[in-house]
């Protein structure tokens, strides 16, 4: 409203730029990142609640990016999400029968629903009499199992994991990556999972993709990028995760300053102003995406382990 009268025309803001990533069947594909960097916004553009300016996502051959609410709403019979918030993504009015009820009604499922959610329940570890409680009645870990029970119930193919261990207790959040193992071994389900916590990514992922300002920076098989991170961002997020060793030798890289805002990208490669290895060619030239060989993908004009013909001193 400020910019209507102050006669500024409308400003756009590019939430995901060029982000290229597969997820293949039956595996785990961990987005991390800073808050702001796009992760849930890209993961909302893929069930078509967010709508996208250019390029195309497809789900088993069919492009989805531009789909009408018909061919949307099969496609979401087949990609289901678990949000983040596992007690306040559940109807507080509503019993957890209902809950897991409400997937099949939604998409005219004929089945036996009393059958279903007993169904749902165990195979989360729950008892079927959890079917009568209410979410105010749950632990975080049964309301979090509750919410996985209702992202499977149609059987989907991929399931979009928004923090799933968010606000668990640890031993909690064992369990639950187990749960999530095991049901993805037994249905063949793939998992994009969206999280901060990077313990979690290095013992689920298959693949990870590490995002900045909206961008993939860094992408490949989560082995490789944790024993030797190309792009000083993700050098610098996997240098600040704990270790559970207390004489572990752990150097920590420093980020300066906060994120810039998307409306006032900085030039050249984004992350330049924070990054204590850039060199002037970062200021200006947006780095090439390199070493695209299904392996390991980056964008970094002085990689981590790489020597390059312009070098700058190890911060201090």
């Amino acid at each position: 409203m400020l910019d209507r009268l102050r006669g500024r025309g409308r400003q756009d803001i590019e939430a995901v730029a060029g982000v290229s990533l597969r997820v293949e069947q039956g595996s785990t594909y961990a987005l991390v990142g800073e808050s702001g960097s796009g992760k849930s916004t890209l993961a909302r553009a893929i069930v078509g609640l967010v709508a996208v300016a250019g390029g195309s996502i497809r789900f088993e051959g069919r492009t989805i990016a531009s789909a009408g609410q018909s061919d949307l709403r099969a496609v979401r019979r087949d990609i289901a999400i678990m949000f983040q918030d596992p007690i306040g993504s559940l109807s507080p009015r509503r019993s957890v029968r209902s809950i897991l009820s409400e997937p099949f009604k939604v998409h005219g499922v004929d089945a036996d629903l009393s059958q279903e959610v007993a169904r749902l329940l165990t195979q989360v570890g729950l008892s079927p009499d959890f079917a009568d409680r209410f979410p105010h009645q749950l632990s975080g870990g049964q309301a979090r199992r509750v919410g996985v029970a209702r992202a499977l119930a149609l059987r989907p193919k991929l399931v979009i994991a928004d923090e799933p261990t968010a606000g668990l207790d640890v031993s909690v959040q064992g369990e639950l990556l187990n749960l999530m193992n095991d049901l993805q071994a037994k249905l063949g389900v793939a998992f994009l999972m969206i999280t901060h916590n990077l313990h979690v990514v290095r013992h689920v992922a298959d693949r990870m993709g590490v995002m900045y300002l909206g961008r993939l920076v860094e992408e490949g098989a989560t082995g490789p990028i944790f024993e030797q991170p190309r792009h000083r961002y993700t050098q610098a997020l996997l240098a600040a995760n704990s270790e559970p060793d207390p004489d572990a030798d752990v150097q920590r890289l420093p980020i300066r300053g906060e994120v810039p805002s998307l409306i006032a990208r900085p030039s050249g490669c984004e992350f330049h102003p924070r990054c204590g290895f850039a060199l002037d060619i970062c200021k200006t030239k947006l780095p090439e995406l390199t070493g695209a060989d299904g392996i390991r993908a980056f964008r970094c004009h002085n990689p981590a382990g790489v020597k390059t013909a312009e070098t700058v001193p190890e911060p201090a």
